[in-house]
């Protein structure tokens, strides 16, 4: 698999860089990837698990974000398990090819968005098979995915997802960029990791990413902190994460 796209590094660690960005400003960078694709041509979009909730305040409205880049003509489509606001299609992404055609015809996309949707499904390979076919050759895949939250089962939570996880789970695409986000309300953090500029892709990069985000508290902190939480914790690890997504964009090569 190769790597595309560029990085002005920042800070350095084991011969890797920490690049400090935000979602906003790679939003902005998946879009222009698109307008770059498609020229004069208003783009076809998909949103996979697009269904709004007041719980997810602080998720994107990519409808709306599309609408503003693009102007009407671009279409959109938002696809969900049940319907709801913001849905135009109800269906399931790990079903057969077959279903998905008959949800939302044959016509490819120039950009499916798969946001906090993988680590609830059933069968996260056929819904990142069923992605790829979906997409026209040049077609850019946006996919953010658990690494570090809570439970949340909404419908059900099953999986995490690491960098290299994501990777080999969509092996035909060509990996544009990924980066690290935070998932707090407000909280508009993000982080890359490059090695001369390019994404860095390679397994080595877990010790920076080690270092980095995870928190390693000694016994009697451990209890202190599960001592100042409103409900009862149970004290079973000494080591915590945050909340945090990865996040791969990928182009369909062929």
């Amino acid at each position: 698999m190769t790597a595309a796209g560029g990085a002005t590094p920042s800070e350095s660690k084991a011969g890797l860089h920490v690049v400090g960005t935000s979602v906003a400003r790679e939003t902005d960078s998946v879009l222009d990837r698109v307008a770059a694709a498609v020229g004069r041509r208003p783009p076809r979009v998909l949103q996979v698990g697009a269904r709004s909730s007041a719980a997810e305040r602080n998720v994107r409205n990519w409808r709306g974000l599309i609408a503003r880049r693009f102007g009407s003509n671009a279409v959109f489509v938002g696809t969900d398990l049940a319907a709801g606001a913001n849905v135009d299609r109800t269906m399931d992404i790990c079903g057969s090819k077959r279903s998905c055609a008959a949800a939302l015809g044959e016509a490819p996309f120039d950009l499916v968005i798969c946001c906090h949707v993988l680590e609830h499904t059933r069968d996260p390979w056929r819904a990142a098979r069923n992605i790829q076919a979906l997409l026209r050759p040049g077609g850019l895949a946006y996919v953010s995915a658990a690494w570090s939250h809570a439970f949340s089962a909404s419908p059900d939570d099953c999986w995490r997802f690491s960098v290299r996880g994501l990777i080999r789970l969509f092996g035909e695409l060509e990996v544009a960029t990924w980066f690290y986000s935070g998932g707090d309300v407000g909280l508009d953090v993000a982080y890359r990791v490059v090695r001369d500029g390019e994404p860095e892709l390679d397994a080595r990069a877990g010790a920076v990413e080690q270092g980095l985000f995870q928190v390693v508290l000694d016994h009697d902190d451990n209890r202190a902190m599960l001592a100042r939480q409103a409900t009862d914790r149970l004290p079973v690890s000494r080591t915590y994460l945050p909340t945090l997504f990865v996040d791969m964009v990928g182009r369909r090569s062929r």
